[in-house]
């Protein structure tokens, strides 16, 4: 039995972990200073909290998951916490490569894992809520959250931007697009238009296509927004002043309504490299969309455009929509007569 007083190891490491979780970014030994932990249990909790994956060292300048594999060093104890469940994910995800390098057979086992382990997952969410909100305002604490559910992506990433990505990042996402393409993952974006036809910006969509990524521009990015696996999206708390920070949610029953967004502004865009735009004067146009346009132009309802063109109403919905966008039009009657004015019907 133990002595009155004493303290298991756990019994420390929890509560620094939890402070370190309140903080997001923190200095370690400032914090374990303030729960009084002393020398020998400060070192072994910093090891353990490390070789867990529960916390990465960090400097007044994020280093991004690529730098840390290439053995870059931090300048300072200042730490960020990383999310148990993206903690546990990427140690299966190490422990998988490893068995599966020394033994065939280990496949089986590693499988009969991650079904366990997804089903504790799925359990201790369930326990509390379906979905978790997270909201991020430390710039290190967004950067390093998104290193993690990337990092932790098996399946597909779909992202949007409506402002032009600086040059310094390109070499950053085509190195996640080329890792994640051999892996299989479908890797999806949506750009603005008036941003993909700068020089610095057509040249990394141009690899990023080259690689395998499906690519689309579209006259309107409605936010920044990015989605792994239907589990995770990171999405700004004003999508007009993105300093004021970042949401981070976590479960399928909200991310599937960001999801849902995601794919309209998808099928409203445009495969990037296609030429089809505002300026290709209606080449392209198939005999449907210009009927449609002539229809809308008189005025015509949509119900009875869909009997002339023997579609549905939904089809016939979609396809203003689309071209609507295309024209920069308001209305749909404003779209028939910009484009009787802009010649696509001629």
């Amino acid at each position: 039995m133990a002595t009155t007083g004493s303290t298991a190891p756990e019994d420390r490491l929890v509560p620094l972990y939890r402070e370190l979780r309140r903080r997001g970014v923190s200095n370690f030994p400032e914090v374990a200073g303030a729960l009084g932990l002393a020398a020998e249990e400060y070192e072994r909790c910093r090891v353990e909290l490390i070789e867990l994956g529960l916390i990465v060292p960090t400097t007044t300048t994020h280093a991004t998951n690529a730098d840390l594999r290439e053995g870059w060093q931090p300048d300072a104890d200042t730490v960020a916490s990383v999310d148990p469940e993206i903690a546990l994910l990427r140690l299966l995800d190490r422990e998988r490569a490893r068995l599966r390098e020394h033994l065939a057979e280990a496949d089986l086992a590693y499988s009969t894992l991650e079904t366990l382990a997804g089903t504790f997952l799925r359990a201790s969410v369930l326990a509390g809520s379906e979905v978790e909100v997270e909201a991020l305002t430390d710039y290190r604490r967004i950067q390093q959250a998104l290193d993690d559910i990337i990092d932790v992506m098996q399946e597909s990433s779909a992202s949007m931007y409506p402002g032009g990505p600086s040059r310094e990042v390109h070499e950053v996402t085509l190195d996640r697009d080329r890792r994640r393409l051999e892996q299989g993952i479908r890797v999806r974006a949506i750009y603005a238009r008036e941003h993909a036809t700068r020089p610095d910006v057509a040249e990394l969509l141009d690899a990023r296509s080259e690689l395998g990524a499906e690519i689309r521009v579209a006259a309107v990015v409605p936010l920044n927004m990015i989605i792994i696996d239907q589990q995770y999206a990171m999405l700004p708390i004003r999508p007009e002043d993105a300093r004021q920070g970042a949401i981070l949610a976590r479960g399928r029953a909200l991310v599937r309504s960001y999801l849902g967004l995601f794919e309209h502004c998808w099928h409203t865009a445009v495969p990037y490299g296609s030429g089809a735009s505002a300026e290709r004067g209606g080449d392209g146009l198939s005999e449907h969309q210009r009927a449609a346009l002539r229809m809308l132009a008189t005025g015509m309802k949509d119900e009875k455009i869909a009997r002339n063109l023997g579609v549905s109403l939904r089809t016939v919905s979609r396809m203003l929509s689309e071209l609507m966008q295309e024209l920069g039009a308001a209305s749909r009657f404003e779209a028939g007569v910009r484009a009787v004015r802009m010649g696509w019907l001629d």
